[in-house]
């Protein structure tokens, strides 16, 4: 319930990563701007900040409109991607020329919303989760790639100094953070069914190729508890009707860097 006795509550609004798999999202968020659902705050983590933008934008359909048509495109993202540049999701082209240019953001729009946009980052020294504000989408978008830069496929993100990987790594469902915030309600959309958990079997790998980062790596071999824990939390919100809760019925067919555009 948004209202509450003729008094409209604050709204926030939690979204998950899990790369394509987060075009569900996209979906959901294409029916709120049906219904004309607002918000009044966004804590998006990796592809659910990327896509979260288009909704408050009110840009429907964007998402997934320019995933599909670029999606085979070899400087999008993949392997080639990945090979020439040392980032399976290309920076220059998803970050900057589809933006910018090819399927123009409305940066106009994000910011006559006036809706608190956080994206979460993980600072690799520490291994914590950063939340930062944003306020102008263009400016900030090296805050976009480093909410969404996944472990190995994506070069470590450097902004002012720190060093940043996904926000996953840290917080994969900010809820704790979103709550600080004081909303009065939180819907959190998530990517994965009810009951499915992260199945981690890199950890030598991680310890490996992150070794000089001791903090980062103990993240990265406790993503699965990490996400059970708070996987936890939220059914207990949920439960008591204090938050509301969108999740896929199934697990869905989508690969993290999907480029079936079926």
């Amino acid at each position: 319930k948004i209202y509450s006795e003729g008094v409209k509550m604050k709204i926030g609004l939690v979204l998950e990563g899990g790369g394509m798999r987060t075009l569900f999202t996209a979906g959901v968020l294409d029916a709120f701007l049906d219904k004309d659902i607002k918000v009044d705050g966004v804590v998006g983590v990796s592809a659910g900040a990327l896509f979260g933008v288009n909704y408050i934008s009110g840009q429907k359909e964007r998402s997934v409109r320019y995933n599909k048509k670029y999606s085979n495109e070899k400087g999008y993202m993949g392997l080639y991607s990945w090979i020439t540049t040392g980032n399976a999701v290309n920076k220059d082209f998803a970050f900057y020329k589809i933006p910018f240019k090819l399927d123009k953001f409305d940066e106009e729009e994000f910011e006559k919303a006036k809706v608190d946009f956080y994206v979460v980052m993980t600072n690799i020294e520490s291994g914590k989760a950063e939340y930062v504000l944003i306020k102008d989408v263009f400016k900030q978008m090296e805050y976009f790639r480093a909410t969404s830069a996944l472990p190995f496929a994506s070069k470590i993100i450097e902004i002012n100094g720190k060093r940043y990987l996904d926000g996953g790594i840290s917080d994969s469902i900010p809820i704790d953070f979103c709550e600080s915030l004081g909303y009065d309600k939180i819907i959190v959309v998530l990517t994965r069914p009810e009951n499915n958990f992260k199945n981690d079997k890199l950890n030598l790998l991680y310890k490996l190729v992150y070794r000089k980062y001791p903090n980062l790596v103990n993240r990265l071999v406790n993503m699965g508890k990490d996400y059970e824990v708070v996987l936890k939390k939220i059914k207990d919100l949920e439960n008591k009707e204090k938050i509301f809760v969108i999740r896929p019925p199934e697990i869905l067919k989508i690969g993290r860097l999907e480029t079936d555009k079926k």
